[in-house]
């Protein structure tokens, strides 16, 4: 069975969303090897790491427990309702610190990669430095010495932590940072 294809969230295992698990699934009753760690937004209770990604990706678990993986209603003024709701129904989500963003660029969703630290970004992404100094200064409200200091705090499992996201059509880096 191939895994499914999340054009939104192109690779949830690396992004730490999805993970290998012999848990049956909630939804279809399967066990599929794999497993949604993300939030799951429903009156449903027991469906957090109980969901495969087979279900989130084909409607049954919207559908079965009027389930969402993601807050895209601050996407409905960027992007067209029908993106919205593939962002918000049928694509794994990702865990953050306070709430989650999901971003967008020339009229879509963009991709979320995975969340990342200093030594990711130095590694991977030395590209966004200059983005993340930027929202470090704007949203922060941090310059100078202390803004460096904040970004090169940065942690992927320990905060704060950087949500790295791409256009899929000008190829832009996105990038924002939240802190528990």
């Amino acid at each position: 069975m191939d895994f499914p294809v999340f054009k939104y969230h192109p690779d949830p295992v690396a992004s730490g969303s999805v993970v290998k698990s012999d848990i049956a699934c909630a939804c279809c009753g399967e066990a599929k090897g794999y497993i949604y760690k993300g939030g799951v937004y429903s009156e449903e209770d027991g469906l957090d790491d109980a969901l495969c990604p087979w279900c989130i990706a084909d409607d049954s678990a919207h559908r079965k427990f009027d389930a969402s993986f993601n807050d895209a209603e601050n996407l409905y003024d960027q992007i067209p309702a029908e993106v919205a709701d593939e962002v918000e129904f049928r694509t794994p989500g990702y865990a953050g610190w306070q709430q989650e963003h999901w971003l967008a660029c020339c009229g879509d969703a963009a991709a979320f990669r995975e969340p990342v630290g200093y030594a990711e970004i130095a590694q991977r992404y030395p590209f966004l430095e200059s983005v993340l100094m930027q929202h470090i200064a704007e949203d922060w409200g941090m310059t100078g010495s202390a803004a460096t200091q904040f970004y090169k705090s940065l942690d992927r499992d320990r905060g704060p932590t950087a949500y790295v996201f791409t256009c899929l059509h000008c190829k832009a880096s996105l990038a924002y940072i939240d802190s528990p």
